[in-house]
């Protein structure tokens, strides 16, 4: 059995920063919290996280020297995924974070089931390959849509969890749907929950 996903997150409010850290740990992480860059550097090399998840405006240094200071530290390490939190994603901030090496970039307040999803993405590497056929011959991607369907969320909202087009998560749902043999998409999560292919 793997252990669990180690999260490190730099978090200069103290409350986001609980609220972070519960959610995260409900859904079975080990969290670690720091609330300014220098607390979090002198803790970075023994905590040696699987991913970061960092404030942007932090005071006494900005996530993008942050971010630098981090890699150098774990240079010759593995590669750790890096996820920018913030309140103002201006065009020019996204340009610099992605060219200084994050991954991503998340709007606040932050929506933790695609915090959630977006920590599995970089960190769960024995999933099957998208390619990959399912029960009743669904793909990863099908059964990913009807997943988020059951959680309540729209087209629209899973399209931009997952990063597809609405259409294309459309597509996904009609497939599922047909190789269900159901007529909407409510059976279809139904159906696929009563068979274990997702949860409820």
């Amino acid at each position: 059995m793997s252990s669990p996903t180690k999260v490190f997150c730099i978090e200069d409010d103290v409350d986001s920063a609980d609220l972070i850290r519960e959610d995260l740990t409900d859904r079975g992480y080990v969290v670690k919290v720091a609330h300014d860059f220098s607390a979090a550097l002198a803790t970075l090399a023994a905590f040696m996280p699987d991913i970061i998840v960092c404030d942007v405006n932090v005071p006494g240094m900005t996530g993008f020297e942050f971010l630098e200071s981090a890699r150098g530290i774990i240079r010759g390490e593995r590669k750790i995924p890096f996820i920018f939190l913030t309140g103002n994603a201006d065009k020019e901030s996204i340009m610099r974070g992605h060219s200084t090496g994050a991954d991503e970039y998340m709007l606040k307040p932050v929506d933790f089931d695609v915090l959630d999803t977006v920590i599995r993405k970089y960190t769960e590497h024995d999933a099957p390959e998208e390619g990959t056929l399912l029960p009743f011959g669904l793909s990863k991607r099908e059964v990913e849509v009807l997943q988020w369907s059951a959680k309540g969320k729209t087209s629209a909202e899973i399209a931009i969890i997952l990063d597809l087009g609405k259409r294309t998560v459309d597509f996904h749902i009609d497939n599922a749907r047909e190789k269900l043999n159901v007529a909407t998409r409510t059976e279809a999560v139904v159906r696929a929950a009563l068979l274990n292919i997702i949860q409820l």
